[in-house]
């Protein structure tokens, strides 16, 4: 088994991604791809940050037996190189990865990128519909009328992506439709929550303790500036909150049963023993 260190950084023309890598942080060699770093089956890849437009990629490293492994706080590698006292570089962030814990990084699947291009799609979407209706609401009468039409266009994009995203949740997360049925949302009307539900399933690890899982999507008070908060998934519980409780603007207590019902029902499932089917 052989260790690979990777930096992922954007050209300076913003023509793609331009990747540094080593094995002992000694000898360096630079690719835009990664299906052309020398790794093999059992090696393992250790990288910064896995861009969206490189997903399939990454993704054909894992068939073909490499694990993957990204930084779950890109954070560190700032903190790291002023502790390390190494300049900014493709190289110098090389050498900083090197010296960050395992336990920061996350092993990827194939799932997990699938799901997190999917979903990019959508946050970029809902960013678009969030903005359009702030211009409606400030735009003059007369105005109103263009701004509307292209709002309900961008709402019925939404929904398209949302029913693709729970569909492809529905067939790589086997628990997905047990969820769904917990929480009372399998209608053709609660295909948002659905969506919800997908993300969270994507970027919050649920085999941890319920008190982790609160802490990363801060429903308790914690440090002013804790890094590890899930910023977007605690926007995607909020969005499942509603569609649950059928109102905005859900209390913390009320997200955190929802998510504890989300917990409870995994739990459920990964510790029941073998052969033993859940209870009717």
């Amino acid at each position: 088994m052989m260790r690979f260190y990777c930096d992922v950084h954007r050209k300076r023309d913003d023509s793609g991604y331009r990747i540094t890598y080593t094995m002992d942080g000694e000898n360096f060699r630079y690719t835009d791809s990664p299906l052309e770093i020398p790794v093999g089956p059992g090696d393992q890849l250790f990288v910064d940050t896995i861009p969206i437009i490189q997903t399939d990629g990454f993704i054909e490293l894992l068939r073909r037996g490499v694990e993957v492994y990204y930084l779950r706080r890109p954070t560190l590698i700032e903190e790291m190189r002023r502790r390390l006292g190494i300049p900014k570089s493709g190289r110098g962030d090389v050498k900083v990865l090197m010296h960050i814990e395992d336990k920061w990084f996350r092993r990827v699947s194939e799932d997990f990128l699938v799901m997190r291009r999917k979903v990019s799609v959508f946050r970029c979407m809902d960013r678009i519909n969030r903005r359009l209706g702030k211009q409606v609401r400030a735009a003059s009468q007369t105005e109103q009328e263009g701004l509307r039409r292209l709002l309900r266009q961008v709402e019925e994009e939404k929904e398209i992506l949302a029913k693709m995203i729970s569909d492809e949740a529905g067939e790589r997360y086997p628990i997905f439709k047990e969820i769904t049925e917990e929480l009372g949302i399998t209608g053709d009307n609660h295909v948002l929550a659905r969506e919800a539900l997908a993300e969270l399933l994507t970027y919050v690890d649920f085999s941890k303790s319920f008190v982790r899982v609160q802490g990363y999507l801060r429903l308790y008070r914690r440090r002013l500036y804790d890094m590890r908060y899930g910023h977007e998934a605690r926007k995607a519980l909020e969005r499942l909150t509603m569609s649950i409780i059928a109102r905005n603007n859900p209390r913390a207590r009320e997200q955190e049963d929802v998510l504890m019902r989300i917990w409870l029902t995994i739990r459920g499932e990964t510790q029941r023993p073998a052969g033993i089917e859940a209870q009717q």
